[in-house]
């Protein structure tokens, strides 16, 4: 079993800038896949970042590419997910998630979630 516990949210302007946290617990956290995802009212889950577990290999959505950073520090057993440039859109509940294995990106394949952490942004 993997706890995983995200923070880091909260409201803030159009423009401005967020740096969630996600800290693990219960395993050996460098061998895990890590991702962040994200959830919008009434929308479905969607991928926002990963990284994963051997060389810090980063992936990210096409459309969060430049504004949104995944990365880890082992050491203290999380994963960050800085975000830049926040529209309105960017908006949602952020999950952390971990996986042992590379079967794509989908949610789906995860297997440990977090809580969330609402992420709010005025226009």
């Amino acid at each position: 079993q993997v706890q995983l516990v995200e923070s880091g949210g909260g409201l803030v302007q159009a423009g401005d800038s967020l740096r969630l946290s996600c800290t693990a617990s219960g395993r050996i956290f460098s061998s895990y896949n890590m991702a962040w995802f994200r959830q919008a009212p009434g929308k479905e889950r969607e991928f926002v970042a990963a990284i994963s577990r051997n060389f810090g290999v980063t992936y990210y959505a096409d459309s969060l590419k430049g504004r949104f950073t995944i990365s880890r520090d082992n050491a203290k057993n999380t994963v960050y997910l800085q975000m830049n440039s926040l529209k309105f859109d960017d908006a949602a509940v952020y999950y952390c998630a971990a996986k042992t294995g590379l079967s794509g990106l989908q949610y789906n394949t995860y297997d440990y979630w977090g809580q969330g952490t609402q992420v709010t942004v005025s226009s």
